[in-house]
C-alpha cells in the first residue's frame, strides 16, 4: 500500500528567537528527505486547522480564548516557551488538525504518520514545554466522539512523559495513556498516566525493548483496545540533547516497527506523529525521525 502522510509547510514557517531550543526547520527538512527517498511509497496530505469546538472538548474555555487572542501573562507564555504570535497559533491550529487528520486516516487505511505532532505537554488550562495545545488529546477525544473507536490507548514513547495527556485523561475510561520515559527529566512533577514506564538514564537499545515487548501487547489485550495514537517521539537516541537514553537509530526503527507490527496483526488502526527531538543541527533529526517512515512502509 500507499503509506499515508500529513503534511504542511507552515510547520516550519515560524520565526523564533536566535539560538531557540525548539527546532522549527526539521518538519521541512524531513519532508524533503521523504520526498527523496520515498516519493513512490507515500501520499501526502494537507490538513485544514482545527476547529475549536473540537479544542473546546479537552481545553479550558479561558484558556484558549486567551492564548488565541494575545492575553495570556507571559508567565504562562514562558512556560509554553514561544514568543506569541498570530502564525504561532495558526501554526497550532493546523498542526492539530493534521493529527486530527491522521486519526482519520488511519481508521481507514489502518496507519497514517504525521510530520509533527505530539504536543503532550499542554494541559486543559495551561501549555508548557512547546506546547500550546494537545493535539494527542484532541484527535483521540475527536475519535470517540465521532464513533469511530470505543477504546484508544494513546502510546507515548517521547523521552518526555506526557504529563498533560495523563492529566486530561485521568478520569476518562475511553482513552488510555501509556507513557515510555525516561524518569530523571522534565517534567519534573509527573502526574500518573494510567500505565507509566519510568526507564533509568543512560539505557540502551535492547533493555528498552525488553521493556516495550513485554508490556504492550498485554496493555491492549487486557483493555480490548480498537485504537491506538503512537507518538514516535526520537528523543531517546543516544545524541539527543534533552534526552540522557542511549537508543541508536536501529534501535529507535526496531521500535517503531514492533509497535505498528503489532497493530497491523491485531488489526488497530494506528496514527503516528513524529513527537520530541532535539539538536542544536536541525538537520541531524532527520535519520532518527525517518526509521519510523521506514518501518512502516516495511509493515505495511
Amino acid at each position: 500500500m500507499v503509506l499515508p502522510v500529513i503534511y504542511h509547510e507552515i510547520y516550519s514557517q515560524l520565526e523564533l528567537p536566535e539560538k531557540h531550543r525548539y527546532p522549527i526547520l526539521k518538519y521541512k527538512f524531513l519532508y524533503e528527505s521523504l520526498l527523496s527517498q520515498f516519493s513512490q511509497n507515500i501520499k501526502i496530505f494537507h490538513p485544514n486547522s482545527v476547529s475549536l469546538k473540537k479544542v473546546f472538548r479537552v481545553h479550558d474555555l479561558e484558556y484558549i480564548n486567551q492564548l488565541i487572542n494575545n492575553k495570556l501573562s507571559l508567565s504562562k507564555m514562558r512556560r509554553i516557551g514561544f514568543p506569541w504570535s498570530e502564525q504561532l497559533i495558526k501554526r497550532t491550529l493546523l498542526s492539530t488538525g493534521g493529527t486530527c487528520l491522521t486519526a482519520e486516516i488511519a481508521i481507514n487505511h489502518g496507519v497514517g504518520i504525521h510530520c509533527s505532532g505530539g504536543y503532550h505537554h499542554a494541559h486543559s488550562s495551561f501549555g508548557s514545554g512547546f506546547c500550546l495545545i494537545n493535539d494527542l488529546a484532541i484527535a483521540a477525544q475527536s475519535i470517540i466522539d465521532q464513533s469511530l473507536a470505543t477504546k484508544i490507548l494513546i502510546i507515548d514513547c517521547d523521552v518526555h512523559q506526557g504529563d498533560g495527556t495523563a492529566t486530561i485523561f485521568e478520569k476518562n475510561p475511553d482513552i488510555l495513556t501509556l507513557s515510555i520515559h525516561c524518569e530523571k527529566n522534565f517534567p519534573s512533577r509527573k502526574p500518573n498516566s494510567d500505565y507509566d514506564i519510568p526507564l533509568e538514564r543512560e539505557m540502551k537499545d535492547y533493555e528498552y525493548l525488553d521493556y516495550l515487548k513485554s508490556i504492550i501487547p498485554i496493555i491492549i489485550k487486557q483493555n480490548n483496545v480498537d485504537f491506538v495514537l503512537y507518538d514516535a517521539g526520537v528523543d531517546v537516541h543516544q545524541d539527543d540533547e534533552l534526552g540522557y537514553l542511549k537508543l541508536t537509530n536501529q534501535g529507535i526503527y526496531e521500535r517503531d516497527f514492533f509497535i505498528l507490527n503489532l497493530c497491523k496483526n491485531l488489526s488497530l488502526p494506528v496514527a503516528c506523529v513524529i513527537g520530541g527531538g532535539y539538536r542544536n543541527n536541525h538537520q541531524d533529526l532527520v535519520p532518527a525521525h525517518m526509521q519510523l517512515f521506514k518501518a512502516a512502509i516495511e509493515v505495511f
